[in-house]
């Protein structure tokens, strides 16, 4: 806007560099509210609204926060999960090794510093080669194909990389999936990876029978591949063609291989397809080589990739490189550049989130970009939108990315309207009628850039959107209980908090009329709603924490809250006795690795909050919170607190973090009265010391090493 020039840029506008640790934390909390929002559009409902470009680099930025802030780096961030949840139509299938995302480079200066980070790792000096396959990143979906003594025998969608759909049978329809492999040396049992996807030319067609039967045509071939293959009935899915690229495997009781490479060879003497044009390059440069013909040339090949994949060909690297909860170390996706489109504005609402942030957003004059119709764009927040002055009527250069609602990169000033007028955020929230504010952060003394309805419960958006991510899939996931019937049941006044869902069925013999009479319900589907919810009478404690909707508590740090504490009172004592941000509860609380000061203070604002404490109390009368038990329960460090200090000269100390996590125990940045061992190198230092003075045990990186069965 005029006269704005010597004002301050906003937050979205600021360089990573730039960002003070409170603008940090804002920044990274609108980043992933708005990443996570359309995850699910993209991993579960297969109808995303923007394409990969735009979400690229909203998460690229948030990856650049969390370097330079790496306490914001929590388990829960979009940067460590895959996917979404899988959907309700089928069944489910948990994965024995997770189907992992891949980190993403958008320049050949981020797949250089991929290379060197590998290098680091391993200490590899820079006179070893380092081969690397290339592969064509397919836009499609994932899938992993069973075989048990070379029959095909399940099928499953990534899901969240957990657990995925059971897609079996219709996987059967593809010609691309044998249901016998051929060869001597096929394993006892392996899992094939690979990409479901749908040829251009098959997709137009596909789109010209749904519109002379009337019905909406599918925005891209990926989204028609998705939706093909996740119908109920197997006749749609055959009748419609699809093709399958295997390119990487999950469970397999023996490998005969060594190299990546060979493993795709394998795999197409055994009947599989790979593509053709992927490469075995004896170097970085040579796989960057490969990527600048097929950016060229993709435009003419029969089916839509987005990039290229770079993967570490030594398996006995990639095992030591292992992975992060959400990549692996190994590989790397190297996107294409973002597509930009113009197009018109024709409204800006306002949408009220869960925890009251009012959000800009951009109605657009719908525009096709890389076959996705866009029709929204986020303006973030208001400083974003005086920053680019975003005006009703202005053209608009628009870029998408994946998961995410696009972005509005620029205005096309030329074009603007005479009587255009700059947008005013409301002082009301559009919901409830309360103030919305933008606070002063007490610890900085600066504005906040969220503007927040002081409505709290009595804003229906932020009561109906709490109770909605208390009953999703990932917390309480109680069955027949989604947006529309929480909704309704809060109009009612049926329901108003968590602990009233459980009183539905004695509050129904009350309710005038009673649920099995009103509209949509009946004697059945009351009753079955009713033993669902009984059903979660008994809950995992890191499901329970999740559900309460801490802010920056996604389902990752409810699963190392759960861990660490291991029960709800040990939890809320623990809470209790951290309140003061000082002492002994207080250090073990950041001292979780994954944890810190940041999300530790969310954590304990959280339970210093009477009503909330109120909430989860109630809850507790209601529910059986079971006690969490540690992964890998027969290792000896099963549940142990780890420190490592000094230098480690069997392994590196990022290899042998990851290492100690995979034995379930829990790795922590400083000692406290919790730690159970410190792991000393070459050259330690205070936390050595430190141990010693708290009694801790110290091993030796040998006794280290026995202790681990390395």
């Amino acid at each position: 806007m005029s006269g704005q020039a010597d004002e301050p840029l906003p937050v979205a506008a600021l360089p990573v560099a730039a960002l003070s640790e409170a603008q940090a934390q804002a920044a990274h909390r609108d980043l992933t509210a708005l990443i996570e929002a359309h995850n699910r559009r993209y991993y579960v409902e297969d109808a995303p609204i923007v394409s990969d470009a735009e979400y690229d680099a909203l998460f690229r930025r948030l990856v650049e926060i969390e370097r330079r802030f790496p306490a914001l780096a929590t388990p829960e961030s979009p940067t460590q999960r895959v996917g979404g949840a899988p959907g309700g139509g089928f069944g489910k299938i948990t994965h024995s090794r997770p189907m992992l995302s891949l980190d993403n480079a958008f320049a050949e200066g981020d797949v250089l510093d991929f290379a060197a980070r590998i290098r680091r790792f391993l200490g590899l000096a820079l006179d070893v080669p380092l081969a690397i396959v290339a592969e064509p990143k397919i836009d499609g979906l994932s899938a992993a194909l069973r075989y048990e003594k070379g029959h095909f025998v399940q099928g499953a969608t990534r899901g969240d990389g957990r657990v995925g759909e059971d897609i079996t049978a219709n996987l059967r329809t593809l010609d691309d999936v044998p249901m016998r492999l051929k060869g001597d040396d096929v394993p006892e049992v392996i899992e094939i990876r690979g990409e479901v996807y749908m040829r251009r030319d098959e997709f137009a067609l596909l789109n010209a029978a749904q519109a002379e039967a009337g019905k909406p045509l599918f925005a891209n071939p990926r989204n028609a591949a998705a939706g093909s293959l996740r119908q109920l009935d197997t006749a749609v899915t055959a009748g419609r063609k699809l093709h399958f690229f295997a390119y990487a495997w999950g469970e397999a009781s023996s490998l005969p291989a060594d190299t990546h490479w060979a493993m795709l060879a394998c795999f197409s003497r055994w009947g599989l397809v790979t593509n053709p044009l992927s490469e075995a390059c004896p170097g970085i440069e040579a796989a960057l080589a490969l990527y600048r013909r097929l950016a060229a040339g993709r435009a003419g090949l029969a089916y839509e990739i987005d990039g290229v994949v770079y993967k570490v060909d030594r398996l006995d690297w990639q095992e030591r490189l292992g992975h992060v909860s959400r990549s692996p170390r190994w590989a790397i996706a190297h996107k294409f550049p973002a597509e930009q489109v113009e197009t018109l504005v024709e409204g800006i609402d306002i949408q009220v989130g869960r925890t009251g942030t009012l959000t800009p957003v951009a109605r657009l004059r719908p525009a096709r970009v890389g076959g996705v119709v866009v029709a929204n764009a986020t303006l973030h927040n208001e400083d974003e939108i005086a920053r680019k002055d975003v005006r009703l009527g202005d053209s608009v250069l628009v870029q998408r990315a994946g998961d995410v609602i696009p972005q509005v990169v620029a205005v096309i000033l030329a074009k603007r309207p005479p009587d255009a007028r700059p947008f005013v955020m409301p002082a009301r929230c559009p919901i409830c009628g309360s103030h919305a504010v933008r606070e002063v952060n007490p610890k900085t003394g600066k504005m906040e850039v969220a503007r927040r309805c002081t409505g709290g419960l009595i804003c229906a958006a932020q009561a109906v959107e709490r109770l909605r991510h208390f009953v999703s899939r990932d917390a309480f996931d109680i069955e027949g209980l989604g947006e529309k019937q929480i909704r309704s049941f809060f109009a009612a006044g049926l329901v108003r908090g968590p602990a009233d869902i459980f009183h539905l069925a004695a509050g129904e013999r009350q309710a005038e009329p009673p649920l099995r009479e009103r509209e949509g319900w009946g004697e059945v589907s009351a009753r079955k709603l009713f033993a669902a919810i009984d059903a979660r009478r008994r809950i995992a404690l890191e499901r329970f924490i999740y559900a309460l909707g801490i802010r920056h508590v996604g389902q990752a740090n409810a699963r190392l809250l759960a861990l660490s504490y291991g029960t709800l009172e040990r939890l809320l004592a623990a809470m209790a006795d951290a309140a003061g941000r000082e002492g002994a509860a207080y250090d073990e609380l950041v001292a979780i690795d994954g944890i810190g000061p940041v999300l530790a203070g969310a954590i304990l604002d959280f339970f210093a909050e009477p009503h909330n404490l109120a909430v989860v109390a109630a809850l507790a009368r209601e529910v059986t919170v079971e006690e969490a038990v540690p992964p890998a329960a027969s290792s000896p460090l099963a549940g142990k607190v780890v420190v490592f200090t000094g230098t480690l000269t069997a392994m590196t100390r990022p290899e042998a973090k990851a290492r100690a996590e995979a034995l379930g125990a829990k790795v922590a940045g400083s000692v406290s009265a919790r730690t159970d061992y410190v792991v000393a190198g070459a050259d330690a230092g205070s936390k050595l010391a430190k141990a010693a003075a708290a009694g801790v045990t110290v091993l030796s990186e040998a006794e280290w090493l026995a202790l681990a069965g390395l």
